[in-house]
């Protein structure tokens, strides 16, 4: 019995559908070009549906259906309340469903270019990829993007369901132009195989069966191509590849090491090592189902155990000890953006690489991809569901392949640090060459030494809030006060900085990236020589100053927020900007045209409203003193 339909199959079918293997497939598109009445009308040609669910979508047809006395077919797939009332589809519907041939995962994708991300998770395992296309719009941006995506994501076998054929009286010629008309726009993609199919989802034309009203297709139908679909492939080739996902340790006689294999074979007896260390170990036992096999290969849930002591961790990737995984922390990569916020080089991120999560930046937009012609097109930014090739740099070395030679090891997302959300989905394209290996140059005389000589402890107070919020002249009263008591001090100013280490920078919120991120590198090579450094910025981004703490060690990075709101602000206007901004002549102003986001937990807040700049000072100095930075 189908574990989703109810439909009873015998058990030959059962051997014969399992025999053919499982295929992932995804229908994608434009807005209504008919993905989920495709998936609904596909079930119920195959007879996969029960009597109960066919008379529940005849009720449901008539109270939300848009095919008028006929069935709707969409609503088999689409469940949520909002995608019935609007007739689209919002979240990734998963179908799976067997016929005697084979056993199928389908996952039908939203058109709507703001889904995006759901289509592109939808894509992350499928083999092969039905993109549907209205017959009378022909081949639109989303068809392009969709495409794009799906050779991104690593399908290689495509369907152009040409759909709606009957509204164009089954027109062979406006057929034969839409499949030219794609067979052009992707023929770099490189696609093994695409089968252009004409169709009438909603009744059923070249689904289930061959059609009568297309006398001039020859080819097969929807399912019967599905079906039939090679799918063979050297599943167990190249060398042994296991990111580790849990360590079992349900006693103290007992140590399991547990993935999903990524790549090659594993048997007892075989020689593992941890990728970029230098121990090697011998597998002792290999399980698989529930029991103890021989060989486990690609794509096995398996649990290894090992007969020698070693520090395995979750994280970590066990690998063939003469074949060991690639180790890198740079490479170029293809970049799906998928938040509202643009993506800036610069700026610090969390990079998901297999089960690992670890810290690092995009330090380059190579370039943005046209979707209208697939191009390669300079940019600053990324913007939500745009693609682009990035230079990627990790704050350590993991294990990486190419994304067309392991998608477990070459695909990756990016998280937003702050808010932990999936903003990004990338493919890793080239691995960076090893350079010399770079390493700080360690100095007789050290921080601690420096700062024991003046009698203090080094810090950076980073001076945060509007322009005119009286950060810099807060910043220079707490500095008199530290020169008086016989401290060591430096400021760094944002307009004075702009002067000449970032002289090369504008406004731009990319540029804004860079002059923060270079201020903090200053910033901390002046506590490494001891001083307490005073940071005055507008650094309006949360993302930018956390990237910015990170520079330093625990409990050296003051977060001091100056807390003016932005009306006094332009009430003390003292340099003329904010009317200037007002008047548009002032472009990516912050607190006009551009955000400012406030700290959420500075270890100082200072209200100019409440008190002077003097005693604000006095303020900062007693946390100062409070803290052990000075006496």
């Amino acid at each position: 019995m189908s574990a989703t339909t109810g439909t009873r199959v015998s058990v030959d079918e059962v051997a014969a559908s399992a025999a053919g293997g499982t295929l992932r497939f995804l229908t994608c598109g434009s807005v209504d070009d008919g993905k989920s009445t495709l998936i609904g009308r596909l079930l119920h040609d195959r007879k996969l549906l029960p009597d109960d669910q066919v008379a529940a979508l005849a009720r449901d047809s008539a109270r939300h259906g848009t095919a008028g006395k006929d069935l709707d077919f969409a609503l088999l797939v689409d469940g949520l309340a909002a995608e019935r009332e609007q007739g689209i589809t919002i979240d990734v519907a998963w179908r799976f469903f067997a016929t005697p041939a084979r056993r199928f995962i389908v996952a039908d994708c939203p058109g709507h270019e703001q889904y995006t991300r759901n289509m592109a998770s939808g894509a992350a395992n499928a083999d092969l990829a039905v993109v549907l296309v209205d017959a009378r719009a022909g081949i639109l941006r989303q068809t392009r993007r969709h495409s794009f995506i799906a050779a991104l994501m690593g399908i290689r076998h495509i369907v152009l369901a040409v759909n709606k054929i009957d509204l164009v009286d089954f027109d062979q010629t406006v057929f034969d132009e839409i499949r030219r008309e794609y067979l052009a726009a992707v023929a770099g993609l490189e696609f093994a195989t695409i089968q252009a199919i004409p169709l009438s989802a909603r009744h059923g034309d070249n689904v289930a069966q061959t059609s009568a009203r297309t006398p001039w297709y020859r080819g097969p139908s929807l399912i019967a191509h599905l079906e039939s679909l090679d799918l063979s492939a050297p599943v167990d080739a190249g060398p042994f590849c296991l990111p580790v996902q849990y360590v079992n340790r349900p006693h103290a006689d007992f140590r399991g090491y547990c993935g999903t294999i990524a790549a090659g074979q594993v048997r007892v007896g075989d020689r593992l090592m941890v990728a970029g260390g230098s121990l090697d170990a011998t597998v002792s036992e290999v399980i698989a189902h529930g029991r103890t096999v021989d060989v486990a290969g690609r794509g096995d849930a398996v649990t290894l155990r090992i007969a020698e002591q070693r520090d395995i961790s979750r994280g970590d990737v066990l690998c063939a000890a003469d074949a060991p995984a690639r180790t890198a922390e740079q490479f170029e990569a293809h970049l799906l953006w998928l938040s509202e916020t643009p993506l800036f080089p610069g700026r610090s991120y969390l990079f998901k690489l297999g089960t690992r999560t670890i810290p690092g930046s995009i330090s380059r937009l190579r370039h943005r991809v046209e979707i209208d012609s697939f191009e390669s097109v300079p940019a600053e930014r990324l913007g939500m569901n745009d693609v682009g090739m990035v230079a990627v740099a990790l704050s350590t070395s993991v294990p990486l392949a190419r994304f067309a030679e392991s998608q477990d090891l070459g695909g990756f997302v990016v998280i937003d640090r702050l808010t932990n959300a999936t903003i990004g989905v990338g493919m890793v394209r080239e691995i960076a060459t090893a350079a010399p290996a770079i390493v700080w140059h360690e100095m007789s005389i050290d921080k601690a030494a420096r700062a024991a000589l003046k009698g203090q402890r080094p810090a950076a107070l980073w001076f945060t809030g509007l322009s005119g919020s009286g950060k810099s002249s807060i910043a220079n009263l707490v500095e008199r006060k530290l020169h008086a008591a016989g401290y060591h001090s430096f400021i760094l100013d944002g307009d004075n900085v702009r002067h000449g280490l970032n002289r090369d920078l504008g406004f731009s919120e990319a540029d804004r990236v860079e002059n923060i991120r270079r201020a903090a590198e200053a910033a901390r090579l002046m506590t490494e020589a001891g001083l307490i450094v005073l940071v005055s910025f507008i650094s309006p981004y949360r993302s930018d100053r956390a990237a910015a703490r990170e520079r330093f060690e625990a409990g050296e990075f003051i977060e001091v927020f100056i807390d003016t709101p932005v009306e006094e602000c332009i009430r003390r206007d003292p340099k003329g900007l904010y009317k200037r901004a007002i008047a548009g002549e002032i472009k990516n102003f912050t607190g006009v045209s551009a955000p400012y986001e406030a700290p959420e937990h500075p270890e100082i807040r200072l209200r100019t409203a409440e008190k002077s700049a003097d005693a604000l000072a006095d303020d900062v100095i007693a946390h100062l003193r409070a803290n052990g930075f000075i006496r």
